[in-house]
């Protein structure tokens, strides 16, 4: 016996198909002897024109690429005014973010792209030597990406004679007139900037990638604010252990297995915010991101008293109160309406308190509203209007101010009056008969 399936079968998931394709990115390249001296001065004419030819990126093909060519340098020999054009082998290396950094023009993003030298070591006496150069990505997404390159190198004397050296950077090309390069490390952030609630948990993405013939040498995570700084974690490798501050927690089994350098951040405080390095060693190179963190909390927000009811030649104060924001700026508007209004009307005789902090960090604030019985109009609604960073659209709470009721000695009097009226007028009727 057997039992025959249940409605149809479910097809199996297709398989994602993925292509090389060449992503070609138009930088920046500054000088090591301008990067110090000219650049610091904010000099614009310190930086050159390049290209980062990625060759033979991994891509996940949606169907969208086969318009694609492979990229194709220049044709003639360039000159020092020629753009610098670097080709970069990741055959050792995966490119992080590679999809992002391919459709980046299609998507609206920006790419900031900069290229510098990183050290030179010299092979021997020759014009050949192998020389090393950090391109730094930056895209408007938050994404930052760090790649280390590895120069040319020369191996024998008749190839260090034969060898044609770029007219600007003054090391070996190929006969195109490109630089070639391998990517020997990497390392990457997916968000560069971060902002999370008082009391809960964030992580801060930072990983890494080394070709074979490079091993991690250590790893820190540091904060800088407000011009101090604090090392929270350090781990070397050899060592016994990490050095760790409380609250944080780095998996140093999933950093030597898979290069995930993150850091996971508890119980997040006012004082947490700030500036987070994270900073990725090899015994000869080192790779550092950046990581802004800002800590905010929405307002809450209470108007005493909600329900104000006047007597004649009476003033009263309508209190918003607004506490536990962060951070500090808050923009605070009161308005009328009454039935016959069609819209709101602003009110500008409101006035704030002093900013209050409390022990947790966050900030608090009052605004007073006095009405008059001899100027407001009842029945009418006071919205207590608060805008900020944390909140999409203001927050609105209402006081509604009621029209008097007559007290019991008043409803007396009137009952009285009219009982006086009713019996003369029934007096003067039955005279005149």
């Amino acid at each position: 016996f057997f039992s025959l399936p249940k409605g149809p079968a479910k097809a199996p998931a297709p398989v994602p198909r993925f292509r090389r394709v060449d992503i070609a990115l138009s930088c920046s390249y500054v000088g090591e002897d301008v990067r110090g001296l000219l650049r610091a001065f904010g000099s614009s004419s310190s930086e050159h024109p390049a290209t980062l030819v990625l060759r033979g990126i991994s891509v996940r093909d949606d169907g969208n690429l086969d318009d694609l060519t492979e990229y194709k340098g220049p044709q003639e020999n360039p000159d020092s005014s020629s753009p610098i054009v670097f080709e970069a082998s990741a055959q050792l290396v995966s490119i992080p973010h590679a999809e992002s950094l391919l459709h980046a023009d299609c998507d609206g993003e920006e790419v900031n792209c900069e290229i510098s030298p990183y050290s030179s070591q010299q092979a021997g006496e020759g014009p050949c030597r192998t020389s090393w150069f950090m391109a730094t990505l930056q895209l408007s997404s938050r994404i930052s990406i760090t790649l280390v390159l590895r120069g040319p190198q020369c191996g024998s004397q008749e190839e260090e004679h034969d060898a044609t050296l770029h007219p600007k950077l003054r090391i070996p090309m190929r006969k195109e007139g490109t630089v070639l390069t391998t990517v020997e490390f990497q390392s990457s952030s997916r968000n560069t900037s971060l902002r999370t609630h008082l009391g809960g948990s964030v992580t801060l993405d930072c990983r890494f990638a080394l070709a074979p013939s490079s091993s991690l040498s250590s790893l820190e995570w540091r904060r800088q604010h407000q011009g101090s700084g604090r090392s929270l974690f350090r781990y070397q490798v050899g060592s016994t252990g990490p050095t760790v501050q409380p609250k944080v927690h780095v998996d140093v089994a999933g950093l030597l297995r898979s290069g995930d350098a993150s850091l996971s951040l508890q119980g997040v405080s006012v004082g947490d915010e700030g500036m987070y390095i994270c900073l990725v060693s090899t015994p000869l190179h080192q790779a550092q991101h950046i990581i802004q963190l800002h800590v905010a909390e929405p307002p809450r927000v209470h108007v005493i008293p909600s329900v104000v009811s006047f007597e004649r030649d009476v003033k009263t104060t309508l209190m918003c109160n607004i506490a536990g924001y962060y951070p500090l700026d808050v923009s605070v508007s009161w308005t009328q309406k009454t039935p016959e209004d069609d819209m709101e009307i602003p009110l500008s005789n409101a006035h704030l308190s002093s900013h209050r902090q409390s022990q947790d960090g966050t900030y608090s604030i009052t605004s007073y509203l006095s009405i008059s019985s001899d100027t407001a109009r009842a029945p009418a609604t006071y919205n207590c209007h608060v805008s900020h960073v944390t909140l999409a659209e203001p927050i609105s709470v209402s006081a509604h101010l009621k029209v008097p009721e007559q007290t019991g000695s008043e409803g007396l009097v009137g009952s009285f009056i009219a009982t006086v009226l009713f019996i003369a007028v029934l007096f003067v009727v039955l005279r005149r008969r």
